[in-house]
This record gives structure tokens, sequence and C-alpha cells, in this order.
């Protein structure tokens, strides 16, 4: 297991089968857990987590926040706008100066890919501070794996099982660390996975990975069980990769229209913020097809798995 026995979770990529399934049979107790009447247990009691978001979020971050919460930990939340990294401070720096104040974990997103692997590998220097653990909540374009881990416990809990299942990813895959993490993870726990969208959109040498490429949305809508519907990341585009927006939402847009010719059922994901009449629209989005809600149950549960099993409380 070697993010979890390193202690650190900065991608999928390095996790074992194992692993995955540890943190989503723990996620299901906790689940169980926020459900009831009195959601707090007192596992994180006496651990200090620290929130670090230099980017905007809003589910992520509060989905973390309710997780640690619900745990009882002490909570820290640091946000770039107003800090000292806005007068030159660097991340190593930043990251130092909220050790020293003893903290046990951080929690961290990142424009730059590779921020929280980068941040890993500088605590070892530090034998100070090398007891606290890093979870990536995204790291630029490259992954987010807490998302991942979410969107596959929530395919679980739809549809019985991932194994066998076909799953497409359809949207801004290029931009997307949410993509690159479903891919790690879901071909871990056996489902087969296609990834959909414009030439523009869709990273060159992305079929390496084992994943089919479609450029056709409805033949990918019949071929699947799961369609994850993915947001185009302005944020993250120097350039303009399709003509206009109503020209994508006619081509890759998800509309029940679309969904009626298929003459089966399909589960419809979005990992959000939605672009509503963009990718999916609204009554899609709302329809009893889709699981973008529990997705977001699922999120705080999965994070509270997260933080219980690298805070070490878990006895293998």
């Amino acid at each position: 297991m070697e993010s979890l026995s390193t202690r650190h979770l900065t991608g999928i990529k390095n996790l074992t089968l194992q692993d995955v399934e540890l943190i989503l049979s723990t996620a299901l107790q906790f689940k169980e857990i926020i459900n009831r009447p009195i959601k707090k247990v007192p596992s994180l009691r006496d651990v200090t987590v620290a929130n670090l978001f230099f980017e905007n979020s809003t589910r992520t971050k509060l989905s973390f926040e309710i997780a640690e919460k619900r745990l009882s930990a002490d909570i820290i939340n640091f946000s770039s706008s107003g800090s000292s990294v806005s007068k030159g401070e660097t991340l190593v720096d930043t990251a130092n100066n909220i050790l020293a104040m003893k903290v046990d974990m951080i929690v961290m997103r990142h424009p730059h890919p590779g921020a929280a692997i980068f941040l890993a590998n500088q605590l070892k220097k530090y034998p100070k501070s090398a007891h606290a653990q890093i979870i990536n909540a995204g790291d630029g374009t490259h992954e987010h794996p807490t998302q991942a881990l979410l969107d596959a416990f929530s395919i679980q809990q739809s549809c019985g099982s991932i194994t066998g299942k076909k799953v497409a990813i359809i949207g801004d895959i290029m931009h997307s660390r949410v993509a690159l993490s479903n891919i790690y993870c879901l071909q871990k726990m056996g489902a087969e996975v296609c990834v959909c969208g414009p030439p523009t959109l869709i990273p060159k040498h992305i079929s390496s990975l084992g994943v089919a490429v479609s450029h056709n949305l409805i033949e990918t809508l019949l071929w699947c069980d799961v369609a994850n519907m993915l947001r185009i990341q302005f944020e993250r585009q120097q350039l303009k990769y399709f003509p206009s927006l109503r020209e994508y939402a006619l081509h890759f847009g998800l509309t029940k229209k679309k969904l009626d010719t298929l003459n089966k059922p399909i589960t419809i994901m979005h990992p959000g913020p939605i672009n509503r009449g963009v990718e999916i629209t609204s009554d899609v989005a709302d329809s009893g097809h889709s699981i973008i809600l529990e997705q977001v149950e699922n999120g705080v549960a999965v994070r509270m798995a997260v933080l219980y099993l690298l805070a070490g409380k878990h006895q293998s």
C-alpha cells in the first residue's frame, strides 16, 4: 500500500487495488455514521488539519471541512488570497511555517501539476515535519484522487459493482484532473473506460492508458453503463478549442432527447460545478438517472475515510 503506508495521498496512480478497496469499505462505514442523528465521532480528536487552497473551490473545500469536523479534528483554513503568497512566499516556506505550528495533516489544492508530490518529497528533508500527511485535493491538470474515489464509491452504490462496467468520461478530457484519476481508479477496479469529446479536447496519446477514444456522443452513450459528464475548463485554456458553446452543446451536450434514443437506462454523473445547458441540461441533471447529489454526499464519507486511514487510525 504505497501511498497509504507512506502516509500521503498524492494521486490514484500509485495506490493498489487493496488500498482503494480499503478506502471504499471504510467510507461505507462512515456513510452510515453521517446519516445518523448524531453525525460526529471523536476519531481525529487532537489532530490538526490545515486546508491549503491555492485555487478556488466550493464542493471539495466544503466537503473536506465537513469531513474533518465530523471526525472532530481541529481545522485551519488557508487561502492564498490575502496571504503571504501574494508577497512572494514559496509553497515550501508556506507549508513549513504551517507545519511549525504543529499541524498534523495538510489538504492542498494547487494550480500546478505535481505540487502535492513536491511538497511530500520536501517534507522528507525536515525531520520535524516528517510525521505530517499530505492529501492532494487537486493539482492543476494532474490528479484529483478523492474525486475519483468518491466517483467509484458512487458507482458501487448505484450499480452494485464496478467490475465489468462500461464507464464513459465525456467532455474536456485534456484539462481535467478528474478524468485522469478516474481512469486510474476505474481500471484498477475492473471497469472498461472510454473518453469522449472533440478531438481538440482529447490528449493525443491518451489511448496509451488503455482507454477507448470516441468523438461521437450517441455511440458512446449506446456503449456505456455510466456517463460521467465533465465541464469545459475555460480557466485552464489558453486557446479556443471549438467554434462556440452552442456548437459544443449541440454535439457533446447531454439532453433528455439524446437519452430517450438509447432505449436503455444509464447512470449520469458530474463532478461539478455544472454548466447547465452546455455539457448537460437541467432535465437530465435533475432526473432519476442522475446521481450527482449522491456524489456530493458520498464525497464527505470518502474524505472521512481518507483522513481516518492516513492518520493511522485503521489497524490492518
